[in-house]
């Protein structure tokens, strides 16, 4: 649907952006705007059959028009007709509530695709129920100016159907279909989500230069050129020079070969791939990894190119074959799939060196088995599965910034907002739902103005203070044994006080739910039902609705123990009977010890033998922590503390 103003002109007819489409769903009861292009000075008439009342506004000098439709309560179906001397008519148009939904990687996954919900095969089958469900798939694209239009994946907005929601966000649609089951009204739902982005590439230019922290990285994205050419150019010039710069980071790179391709590296350790490397052999690592094997190719492979798939990598790779480099992708979650040019291609032994940058999370070459291989021409495989030998080349702290990269990737500041946010605004919605934290966990101090910044500096574009309802982080890897900081926990603390402090918000607490094992829960359908429990309360006035478990709201020092308070606290208790876990408690001079507590009406009181002047309690304060406390409702406690000691991640709040 997106033409030039020279091919409109030349046509004559109007074009409405990709957010107005067949299917689609306009927000209730508001002044819902519409917008599109035509010919200059062209006289556009907007009717909606729920009325029959025209509306009519004029296109400007570029082509834009821009006018609203008054929406009745939620229904339909209706046809918007948009019309300039020519018609173009949508059909199948539901009045409903509308939600934004955004965020990284377990907001973007989906019922059945690179990852499955639990139950994926009947949930796909049952989405043939909700016709009146509407999904609308932003598509991924990164801009370093704003753009006015997105490209919807499917051409726009989608009834809701076992195909059709097969690939769309799990949370996302759990979420309405909630909704849509309480309120019996239509829903539309619309997805802008990339996985292992940071939040800062979601946040407006205008909003982060009032960040002390944000201003380099602004600086390094505004000068890049505008001409996608020229930008590719420039980015190209950027990463040579990075490499030569990062010698020793990257394993050292002379006329192009990287000195680690070329190393003997027999006696390195091996792990076994596909895997995410903080499972297995490098617990805790962030930063570069080289991975090599070994590849044994017949003689009729000799001399001819090959398809090489590793998958998807966590999250950058640099890939080489024999030494010389084959291909590169800077963005996580990508699937890699490079020609071997038959130059470099032998019989017998070849080395594939895959120099595996990873910035948070798990790391490493992930994917399934089946997508790990080598192809050549006639369609013979062998697969890449299996044992690679490795060898840590740098810390995270030791990479520096990678260079400002062309507009395929996610993770420069103020990107997706440009390209995926900027062309939704003033698009009439009831509020936003955001899953996302994971990638900026080791700056959980900074991440308590960078939320409050992205709500608010959203709410600013749409002119309206909607509701924002963030998920918080879900339990992950390995279950807690000793008290402590941990910078999982502080992120946690940065959404639970956006949650708190930042009017019109709310928090679902997802720190039973997770899985050691797996940084995407797959019981999305509670992560959808408990965002859904606080829309229902605090934004559809279902005031009999438990929203919440319990939340911290203050403490009492007694004597030698201290008395938490707690507000959702209707009939606290443990969900598995068990006496309670989870609470750590320290005296003045700041060593942890677990506490015994012990639920007294709605709080809980705290104390530990070895701590005989108590002044600060934590609870669930770990990535996988110890946790156990409910309300009557079945909602798990928030985590918290009562102290606000620097932790690890307040040195990093700086840290550009």
């Amino acid at each position: 649907m997106m033409m030039s103003v020279a091919a409109l002109q030349a046509s004559g007819r109007p074009v409405v952006s990709q957010l107005f489409t067949d299917n689609m769903v306009f927000q209730q009861l508001t002044d819902a705007p519409v917008w599109g292009q035509s010919k200059a000075g062209k006289k556009i008439t907007v009717t909606a059959s729920w009325d029959q009342v025209p509306v009519e506004t004029v296109a400007d000098a570029s082509g834009h028009w821009m006018t609203r439709l008054h929406t009745p309560k939620a229904g339909g179906p209706y046809t918007v007709t948009v019309s300039d001397g020519q018609k173009l008519v949508l059909k199948n148009v539901m009045v409903g509530e509308v939600w934004l939904c955004s965020g990284q990687s377990n907001m973007e996954m989906p019922i059945d695709g690179w990852a499955q919900v639990n139950n994926y095969e009947e949930e796909k089958q049952e989405a043939d129920q909700y016709p009146h469900i509407r999904l609308l798939q932003v598509g991924k694209n990164t801009s370093p100016q704003p753009l006015d239009h997105i490209a919807a994946e499917q051409g726009g907005w989608q009834v809701c159907s076992a195909a059709s929601v097969k690939e769309f966000s799990a949370t996302a649609y759990f979420f309405g279909r909630y909704i849509h089951r309480h309120q019996q009204v239509p829903v539309g739902l619309i997805n802008a989500s990339w996985g292992g982005t940071f939040i800062e590439p979601w946040i407006s230019a205008e909003a982060l230069r009032l960040h002390p922290d944000m201003q380099e990285s602004l600086s390094r994205v505004t000068r890049l050129p505008a001409d996608k050419t020229e930008r590719q150019a420039y980015y190209d010039r950027c990463l040579a020079q990075w490499k030569t710069d990062k010698t020793a980071v990257v394993g050292g790179y002379t006329d192009g070969q990287p000195a680690f391709a070329r190393q003997p590296f027999e006696s390195w350790p091996t792990m076994t791939v596909p895997v995410e490397w903080e499972r297995d052999a490098l617990p805790d690592f962030d930063g570069v990894v080289w991975m090599l094997r070994e590849v044994q190719l017949p003689a009729h492979w000799a001399g001819k190119p090959l398809t090489l798939s590793l998958g998807r990598v966590d999250d950058l790779d640099f890939t080489c074959w024999n030494g010389r480099e084959v291909g590169q992708s800077l963005n996580f979650g990508l699937t890699r799939r490079y020609t071997v040019p038959g130059a470099l291609v032998k019989a017998g032994r070849n080395v594939l060196a895959v120099s595996v940058v990873d910035t948070g999370g798990g790391g490493g070459i992930y994917s399934d088995a089946s997508e790990l291989y080598v192809e050549n021409d006639k369609g013979e495989r062998l697969t890449l599965a299996g044992p690679w030998h490795y060898k840590v080349s740098a810390s995270l702290g030791q990479l520096g910034d990678l260079p400002v990269v062309d507009d395929s990737s996610p993770n420069q500041v103020t990107v997706l907002y440009n390209a995926m946010i900027h062309p939704l605004v003033g698009y009439a919605v009831r509020g936003a739902i955001w899953y996302q934290g994971c990638n900026n966990w080791r700056k959980g101090y900074q991440y308590r103005e960078l939320l409050p910044l992205l709500i608010r500096d959203w709410r600013a574009r749409w002119g309206y203070d909607f509701p924002f309802y963030i998920v918080q982080l879900a339990n992950y890897m390995p279950l807690q044994t000793e008290p402590g900081d941990d910078e999982w926990a502080e992120v946690r603390e940065a959404q639970a006080m956006a949650a708190q402090h930042v009017e019109h918000s709310g928090l679902a607490c997802l720190i039973d739910i997770g899985e050691a094992a797996d940084i995407h829960p797959r019981n999305k359908q509670e992560v959808g039902r408990r965002l859904a429990l606080v829309a229902l309360a605090k934004t559809y006035g279902e005031q009999s609705i438990a929203f919440s478990g319990p939340v911290y709201a203050g403490y009492q020092i007694e004597g030698r123990q201290l008395r938490i308070l707690f507000d959702h606290a209707d009939g606290l208790c443990t969900a598995d009977g068990r006496p309670l876990e989870g609470f750590a408690i320290a005296g003045s001079d700041r060593q942890w010890h677990w506490g015994e507590a012990v639920i007294d009406g709605r709080s809980v009181v705290v104390s530990c033998p070895d701590v005989e002047a108590p002044v600060a309690v934590r609870y669930a304060w770990h990535v996988n922590p110890l946790c156990n406390l409910y309300n009557a409702a079945g909602l798990p406690a928030v985590p918290f503390r009562t102290d606000d000691w620097p932790g690890l991640s307040v040195n990093n709040h700086w840290a550009n």
